[in-house]
């Protein structure tokens, strides 16, 4: 996983390469959950960070040293900047390499997309879901609540899908499941397997 460093004691907003992501995310959806959520969430750390010994810390150690408000809001820009980074309108399919790991942990492909959208499905409330890989190379799967991350169990996040209603609500309303599904279809998997 590529960290991300602050500038000046300050983290800055990720970019977005794309407006919209086909009939996959909305560009109506993309200008809130990016431009209101995840802004709301880096102005929020950038005001907590100040004095707190954390300023010049990579964002995966802010999210493990801290705790409360400036936990929630560290982990919620990791999240979000992983999660809107994987995608893109002209996707990379799966390398064999990526396709074996699937395989060697889940015993197929399909088996995997089915066993991590029906963890993303049954979730209980807001959070995310997570491939990730142990010390050991080994591929889990995870849901986090609210802003939690595999990094706090010291694993190497790969591939989340967001299943906070604001990452799906105005294209989906209430069908997490349908909106899990369609993902899939703009998941970058060279952008996967570069943070393995």
């Amino acid at each position: 996983m590529k960290d991300i460093m602050p500038v000046n004691g300050q983290f800055e907003m990720p970019a977005l390469p794309y407006e919209a992501l086909g009939n996959i995310i909305s560009k109506e959806t993309l200008g809130f959950h990016h431009g209101k959520h995840l802004k709301a969430y880096v102005d929020n750390l950038n005001k907590l960070l100040p004095g707190s010994g954390l300023e010049n810390l990579p964002l995966s150690e802010v999210v493990r040293k801290s705790e409360g408000g400036m936990f929630n809001n560290a982990g919620q820009v990791l999240n979000h900047a992983m999660y809107f980074e994987q995608f893109s309108n002209s996707s990379k399919a799966m390398s064999g390499k990526m396709k074996a790991l699937l395989e060697h942990g889940f015993g197929s492909v399909e088996a995997f997309k089915k066993e991590f959208e029906q963890k993303g499905t049954t979730l209980f409330g807001s959070g995310w879901v997570w491939l990730s890989a142990d010390k050991d190379g080994k591929l889990v799967i995870t849901q986090q609540k609210n802003a939690e991350n595999p990094v706090t169990m010291g694993l190497t996040p790969l591939l989340t899908f967001d299943v906070w209603e604001h990452a799906y609500y105005l294209d989906y309303q209430n069908r997490r499941a349908d909106y899990l599904t369609a993902l899939w279809q703009i998941v970058d998997w060279a952008v996967v397997e570069n943070r393995l």
